[in-house]
């Protein structure tokens, strides 16, 4: 009920709205005094939002003393609403003023819903090419926009992580100062159409966090960290054996020598890039 309502409210009826238009499907037909009764709300509230409601034509006032009332079948209604949010949309579209170039800023954005929903809407917009870089768990939450993406013609490029891999080729920067970093969260980022990025991270206990952005710097920044994984991924799996042969323990810690150590911190040494 309560998902029912969340959704009506988020089609722009009013809560007083949704719960009678709820209500008058339950029970078929009422008059408004039934309606407040059964809600727990004044009369004057119930006839009001009937006579909106009415006036609109979501719902039926039938003849008779006391009138009661009756709201569209859902399919009736489904096609109605969705008919008229299509048409503000396409209005909204064509008149909305376009105003000046904008320089490219950056935002946060926080929860997970928040997250996903605005991944989503600009994996719907990709044109041409889609660069992923995620793990497993978040894929799986968008591989139905992510397959209709490709059946659009989108390139996709990926790079997954599923929990088991090898480490990554690049070390973990450790934190300055001795500053606790928080645990259990998988980092991810999406290229779309080399003009839009979201680099974001995302933990067990369900909140998120991410930043979006249209920045040339960050994303070309985010476009060549893929190109190095992809190609660092293929020389491993050619020559991982000559690797190991010829540089032995050395090859794993060559990324390592470049990590700037925080002397405050139980990790070792001292500014190593030399």
């Amino acid at each position: 009920m309560e998902q029912l309502l969340l959704h009506l409210r988020n089609l722009g009826f009013t809560e007083m709205e949704s719960k009678i238009m709820v209500e008058l499907a339950t029970k078929g037909e009422a008059s408004g005094y039934e309606v407040a009764k059964q809600l727990g709300v004044s009369r004057s509230n119930v006839y009001a939002a009937l006579q909106r409601l009415t006036q609109q034509g979501y719902v039926r006032c039938g003849e008779g003393e006391p009138a009661r009332y009756s709201v569209l079948d859902p399919e009736e209604l489904a096609t109605m609403i969705s008919g008229r949010v299509q048409a503000s949309l396409a209005y909204m579209e064509s008149e909305m003023p376009r105003g000046g170039p904008v320089s490219p800023s950056f935002y946060n954005i926080e929860g997970d819903r928040n997250m996903l929903g605005a991944l989503i809407r600009q994996l719907n917009l990709a044109e041409k090419e889609i660069v992923v870089d995620v793990w497993r768990e978040e894929a799986s939450l968008l591989r139905n926009e992510l397959e209709q993406a490709e059946l659009r013609g989108v390139k996709l490029l990926w790079a997954f992580d599923g929990g088991n891999a090898a480490p990554a080729p690049y070390p973990v920067w450790p934190p300055l100062g001795g500053k606790p970093r928080r645990g259990g969260g998988r980092k991810f980022s999406f290229v779309i159409d080399r003009s839009w990025c979201m680099l974001g991270m995302r933990y067990e206990d369900g909140t998120a966090q991410a930043v979006v952005t249209e920045h040339e710097v960050l994303i070309e920044l985010l476009l060549n960290h893929f190109s190095q994984e992809m190609v660092l991924f293929e020389l491993e799996e050619d020559m991982g054996p000559e690797l190991t042969k010829r540089y032995g323990e050395r090859y794993s810690r060559i990324y390592s020598k470049y990590v700037m150590h925080d002397k405050d911190t139980d990790e070792p040494g001292k500014d190593q890039a030399e």
